[in-house]
């Protein structure tokens, strides 16, 4: 293995047609350097969403209302209805599987008008009506103040807590706004906290760009009665949500005289089926990745193959007079193979250190771009995990071993007296 002649003998069959020896490498060195910089794209599109969706409640399930697709008792089909304040304590009280309960309202943007005003600044945000145990379930931080809590919801206190776009567009950079006053919708409201969100999951417009109020507050300021317009609910450790899911439409239906086989007027989303579908997603598209870079890789591999078939041919009479002094086919099969190895490896080396390479180099360049507004993107730490590398080297070698089969084969054929008479 160690032999300094036999490396020297596999070095000059390499170099004795360079630019042969490097086009064939290039096959493999491509498609090992495909390989990896797709395994890291893929596992850096993982990282983005992950981190975007990871502390948001993957137990819950969300709740609206549309129209009736189905006659039921007396009421007409494309009746239109809207939950209620309680539904809440209906819910509590038939469906204990329930952890948390919370209603979200809405209000706010129309078109492109302003419907937030402070002195001379305005601009046009979300407004939505929250309750205290909402930031359980897409959870926030607080940076300034506090968050909604029971006493605002029980006094319906004209407070708010705002994201951090409204505070970009609404405040200077240095200035506290807890204790200040925004003008939303012609109503004064003073702010108590400002926020961040935690996750980049988009419910009914993002938190950066959205006010929250006390639910009780936007019923009784905007005059929506005892509507609700989203139920947000999260299920009990170790409950399936889609059990809480079916059992809170069943009640809700049953409540609001909506036909059990309605499909139309209830609508929700499951999150935990949602998440479980893009972990399939993730899935599929890893053993994607290793399907094209493998098919990538197979195809310089048989590159090589090809060319130390040539190799072969034009090292007949040195074979024959190796054969004739007395070498074994298991060595000249060896010798061979060694060839094939080495190439195959030296060049998916290079690949895969450049491919990691080119990782490193694009996760610096997203880590040293400024977020825009507390944004994160979707994309972050493309990486390629030791096993991915260790995997990679592995096919490598083996595929430098199959490279070298097919010529090692054909050397042995060779008859050592037919070998001497080659010209």
């Amino acid at each position: 293995m160690f032999d300094i002649d036999r490396w020297n003998e596999i070095w000059n069959a390499l170099a004795k047609n360079k630019v042969r020896s490097l086009l064939t490498a290039f096959g493999v060195f491509w498609g090992i350097f495909m390989l990896i910089v797709m395994a890291g794209a893929g596992k850096g599109l993982q990282n983005g969403v992950s981190e975007g969706i990871a502390k948001f409640a993957a137990n819950s399930a969300f709740f609206w209302s549309q129209q009736t697709s189905e006659p039921y008792k007396g009421f007409k089909r494309g009746r239109y209805w809207h939950m209620d304040s309680e539904d809440l304590q209906y819910l509590k009280d038939h469906v204990p599987e329930i952890e948390y309960i919370t209603p979200k309202n809405f209000t706010g943007r129309f078109g492109n008008s302003s419907n937030v005003i402070r002195g001379r600044k305005n601009g046009s945000f979300n407004v939505k009506g929250d309750y205290p145990d909402y930031i359980k379930i897409d959870p926030s931080t607080v940076l300034k103040g506090r968050w909604i809590n029971d006493l605002d919801i029980r006094d319906k206190r004209k407070v708010c807590v705002i994201g951090e776009k409204v505070f970009d567009s609404m405040f200077d950079v240095n200035e506290n706004p807890v204790g200040q006053y925004l003008k939303i919708s012609g109503v004064y409201y003073q702010v108590v906290g400002l926020i961040r969100a935690e996750t980049k999951i988009n419910v009914n417009g993002r938190t950066e760009e959205s006010i929250s109020l006390p639910f009780t507050t936007m019923l009784q300021t905007y005059n929506m009665g005892n509507q609700v317009h989203f139920l947000a609910i999260t299920a009990k450790s170790g409950v399936p949500v889609s059990v809480v899911e079916d059992k809170v439409k069943e009640f809700i239906k049953k409540r609001h005289s909506i036909a059990p086989t309605d499909l139309q007027a209830l609508n929700s989303v499951n999150i935990e089926k949602e998440f479980q579908q893009m972990s399939g997603l993730f899935l599929g598209i890893q053993i994607l990745t290793w399907i094209v870079g493998i098919g990538t890789l197979m195809a310089g591999v048989i590159g090589v193959s090809n060319i130390m078939l040539v190799i072969i041919k034009e090292r007949t009479k040195e074979i024959g007079v190796q054969r004739a002094i007395g070498a074994t086919p298991r060595v000249i099969i060896g010798q061979i193979m060694l060839e094939s190895v080495v190439l195959t490896t030296v060049a998916g080396y290079i690949g895969l250190s450049m491919g990691v390479g080119l990782l490193e180099l694009v996760n610096r360049i997203i880590e040293s771009a400024p977020a825009q507004g507390g944004d994160r993107a979707f994309f972050a730490h493309p990486e390629v995990s030791l096993t991915v590398a260790v995997s990679a080297l592995c096919v490598l070698v083996i595929a430098g071993l199959f490279a070298g089969m097919i010529p090692a084969s054909r050397a042995i054929q060779i008859k050592p007296i037919e070998a001497l008479r080659e010209e």
